[in-house]
């Protein structure tokens, strides 16, 4: 009898042995099998997802009984996906599109999706129980089949989203937005549903990886080639809720700061109405990730704002409370103008006028002057008009943030970038210029007193002549800032000295605009003049006949001393090129002493099509 229960317990003990075991081992399955329905949420799959990836880095391939050849193997896939989860998040489309392989080897083999399955995470048979967002980042990949990067201005063109839009709530005007019922509509025309299993599939990675370690609804868009996008620029932020006293009703139909999406194209900042990041939890993720391309410091409530480059050559801003309102981030992107020809951008009539007097000021190695306010195309066009500069000389550039990237343009000429650190001053690096056998300094702009001071110099003693970009809105303003400029860093003292030094220096002004519907053009092209200061003083008054004469071209001459010594002007400007109604129109010939220093940089055959190009266009031709 003993004997039996002694048998009986063992059994027992066996069987829940086993079953422990088995349920150990097989846990995954197991919690699987019980919450069936949460299966194929996709916040467990991609907890599932994350918990795999650290699961295949974490394994101790030492304890494993494998050959050296499978060893090695494994061991590289380990390190290759640990380097291409780092670098994925700084904007490397390759390091991207790795991790999304893995997530999608994950959810094949180790989650068990097929085409069972896979509607059960998003129902792409059904258009209604799709949100907005699906339908968006359905349509986003479906034309990312056919155009590649262009993906996103294909969409815009073809279903003409970049329009104006009459504004019903803000006022009067207009406003470029695209809304979710234009998404709705031209979804139900290009799409109504996918059908391939792969196609579901890769919409399904996108997006765990954008919620895992990419920049959430934007980082396709992000990837794109257009001019930038931004997050967390409109809609309430979340401090204000202490300033505000609405009702909960009210509340719930106001925008917040997590629901703000722009992109920045051809010159129209454009509203994704219907995107949004879901919560300032994710935007304060996106904002603490997307800047931290080659470690530029901490974002702290210290450092409210970091700008920086990503691993494609964007630039990047972002900023934080208390500094800022909100959390908000800004990619600028200079990709949309790869290799883009001058003709390319100045596309409007009689652009061969504005074209042809670029070529001349660069092949003239004119100091030049690139000017207008913000996203009229001033990095892009003078990217383009560096092809304009003489193949043998050496180029130098000096900026705040990498953002020419004219190696990538122009691989095979002799271009050497710098930028100001934490460690190396803006004035180190220029010093550092002189020194590297430079040709050509180009400055990616000059925003600040410091930067201007620098071109000053860079135009002087540094190169053979410099080209730059500016905000000013006139080329007089142009000047009076660098004198302003000049004064501040203390490099002169004297108003009419620092302005005659800024005369002396910049040659041409090249102001770029933008009007309301976005289009850009160069509104004018400006020539500077100094004005001589060795002319003589009226003497006149010497030939006078009667003492009265005398007296009277006395007090000119008087007169005459007092206006140069207050009032008198250090330049003239004088425009060149304008556009006028939608075309170029030239408008006075360059001056005698511009043509002079031209020419002296042009061989014969140049200098004949110059002179060519100033008869045909001004009717001048100088001995």
């Amino acid at each position: 009898m003993l004997l039996n229960i002694i048998l009986i317990t063992l059994i027992l003990a066996s069987v829940a042995g086993g079953t422990f075991y088995y349920m150990k081992t097989n846990r995954e399955k197991y919690i699987d099998f019980e919450v069936e329905d949460d299966r194929y949420k996709l916040e467990n799959i991609i907890e599932h997802v994350k918990d795999a990836i650290n699961e295949f880095l974490k394994t101790n391939l030492y304890s494993m009984n494998i050959t050296r050849e499978e060893f090695e193997k494994r061991m590289e896939n380990k390190n290759e996906l640990r380097k291409a989860l780092k670098s994925c998040i700084y904007g490397d489309i390759n390091a991207k599109k790795y991790v999304k392989s893995h997530i999608r080897d994950i959810l094949l083999k180790s989650y068990k999706i097929d085409e069972s399955s896979i509607d059960k995470i998003i129902n792409f048979n059904n258009p209604n129980e799709l949100t907005v967002i699906d339908k968006f980042e359905i349509l986003l990949y479906t034309y990312k089949k056919t155009h590649d990067l262009n993906a996103l201005e294909a969409l815009i063109e073809e279903n003409n989203f970049s329009e104006p839009k009459s504004v019903d709530d803000d006022g009067e005007g207009i406003k470029y937005v695209i809304t979710g019922e234009e998404i709705e509509r031209v979804y139900m025309e290009k799409v109504k549903k996918l059908t391939k299993f792969d196609d579901k599939l890769n919409v399904i990675v996108q997006k765990i990886y954008q919620k895992y370690k990419g920049f959430g609804v934007v980082d396709e868009i992000r990837d794109m080639k257009i001019d930038g996008v931004s997050g967390g620029v409109s809609g309430i932020p979340s401090s204000f809720f202490q300033e505000m006293n609405y009702n909960e009703g009210i509340l719930s139909r106001l925008p917040m700061s997590y629901d703000s999406i722009w992109i920045f194209y051809r010159g129209k900042t454009i509203h994704l109405d219907f995107l949004s990041f879901g919560s300032e939890k994710e935007l304060r993720r996106i904002c603490k990730n997307i800047y931290r391309y080659n470690n530029p410091g901490q974002l702290s409530e210290t450092n409210g704002y970091k700008v920086n480059e990503m691993k494609d050559g964007s630039r990047v801003v972002v900023a934080r409370p208390p500094f800022c309102e909100s959390w908000v981030f800004f990619v600028r992107k200079f990709d949309s103008a790869d290799d883009k020809k001058p003709e390319e951008l100045i596309t409007d009539k009689n652009n061969k006028l504005p074209i042809g007097a670029l070529k001349w000021l660069i092949k003239g190695c004119r100091v030049t002057a690139i000017t207008g306010f913000q996203g009229t195309g001033k990095t892009t066009l003078l990217m383009s008009i560096v092809r304009f500069i003489n193949q043998t000389f050496t180029l130098r550039i000096q900026e705040m943030a990498f953002e020419l990237h004219l190696r990538k343009l122009y691989p095979k000429r002799n271009i050497v970038s710098f930028r100001e650190t934490d460690t190396v001053s803006g004035q180190e690096g220029l010093d550092l210029q002189k020194k590297t056998d430079g040709t050509v300094n180009i400055l990616g702009e000059v925003a600040t007193a410091p930067v201007a001071s620098w071109m000053i110099q860079m135009a002087q003693v540094a190169s053979l002549f410099t080209i730059f970009t500016h905000h000013a809105k006139t080329s007089s303003d142009l000047v009076l800032a660098l004198r302003n400029n000049l004064l501040q860093t203390r490099v002169f003292s004297n108003e009419k000295v620092a302005e005659k030094q800024v005369a002396d220096v910049v040659n041409f002004d090249v102001h770029l605009y933008k009007d309301i519907s976005g289009h850009r053009y160069i509104q004018r092209i400006t020539e500077i003049m100094p004005v001589s200061q060795d002319i003589e003083y009226p003497s006149n008054y010497k030939d006078g006949d009667t003492i009265e004469e005398i007296m009277r071209n006395f007090a000119d001459t008087a007169r005459e001393y007092f206006v140069r010594v207050t009032d008198r002007k250090t330049f003239e400007v004088r425009n060149i090129i304008e556009w006028r109604d939608g075309e170029y129109v030239s408008v006075n010939p360059i001056s005698k002493k511009s043509y002079d220093e031209i020419c002296t940089h042009l061989d014969k055959n140049d200098r004949e099509e110059f002179n060519k190009f100033l008869i045909e266009n001004w009717g001048v031709l100088y001995e």
